[in-house]
């Protein structure tokens, strides 16, 4: 049986995850992620009631009851490296007994939605579309430091996306991974594109915008936007999915992104007050999870 030594899980001293601060009887089975700290409490504000409130850094967590559900709400931050915190410590708090620093048996599999915002790549992806991401392509690497990567992945869709793009080798390799399909087709309904979401490692030079900095790749965004595979185009920019749902395949949780476009790249708008509608989508999420 593995041990998980004090070095590899931090556990404080009131028996929290390190980062989180959240206990394992205060993580519900179905988990809500957003970036932004202040939205946890307008997802929250949908519920009847609440068991905790609990903020460290920019990870603020509110579990509580939506319709009779038992719901974890929390934020993450921006990218994929704080995914990599969450979704890690998520699921140690599910799945490693912190009294005796030992695997749990049976394993539990967590539920885990993304809620977030995006930029959209395709005539049919304009402001305020709803997209699920069916697919990501993770531009940020992470996924490549954990064995299983290649068993996980769409591997031939990443061998044709780079070829299509005459990848940089200076930069990460770029991994494809699918979301959960059942929780992805509950999600998603019918008023919701299901797409391929690339995640950026960044929000201006990785995603093609250019300010005072020239691009490496000034065709990479036509590029993108140009690419097909067997059937498949690229919808929207993010920064979180391809982690999140890598991931949770490799430790056995089902996830998915579904994303709101505040801005479409293709015909250059944006919606800067997206903050005020956004809620629409929240609540499609809490009654479909």
């Amino acid at each position: 049986m593995k041990h998980f030594e004090p070095s590899e899980l931090i556990i404080n001293a009131d028996g929290s995850a390190f980062h989180l601060h959240i206990t394992p009887d205060q993580l519900a089975e179905k988990v809500i992620l957003v970036g932004d700290p202040s939205r946890v409490e307008l997802v929250a504000s949908h519920f009847s009631n609440i068991e905790c409130n609990v903020q460290s850094r920019e990870f603020h967590t509110i579990t509580g009851t939506f319709e009779g559900k038992r719901i974890t709400v929390m934020s993450t931050g921006i990218g994929c490296d704080n995914i990599d915190i969450v979704v890690n410590e998520l699921d140690a708090l599910t799945n490693i007994d912190f009294e005796t620093r030992t695997e749990k048996s049976p394993l539990r599999s967590l539920e885990i939605v993304r809620i977030g915002t995006c930029g959209g790549l395709q005539s049919n992806t304009p402001v305020g579309t709803y997209i699920i991401s069916a697919k990501s392509i993770g531009f940020d690497g992470l996924l490549n430091f954990y064995a299983g990567r290649n068993q996980v992945c769409d591997l031939a869709f990443e061998q044709a996306f780079t070829r299509h793009m005459n990848w940089n080798p200076q930069l990460c390799a770029p991994y494809v991974i699918d979301a959960n399909p059942e929780l992805t087709n509950r999600i998603a309904g019918t008023d919701m594109v299901r797409g391929v979401t690339i995640a950026c490692g960044g929000f201006y030079g990785p995603q093609g915008r250019e300010l005072r900095i020239p691009l490496a790749d000034p065709q990479q965004n036509r590029k993108v936007e140009d690419f097909e595979y067997e059937g498949w185009k690229i919808t929207n920019f993010e920064m979180e999915s391809s982690a999140l749902a890598g991931l949770s395949r490799l430790l056995g949780h089902r996830a998915t992104t579904c994303c709101m476009v505040v801005a479409n790249r293709l015909v250059k708008e944006a919606n800067t007050e997206y903050k005020n509608t956004i809620d629409g989508l929240i609540k499609t999420v809490l009654s479909r999870i």
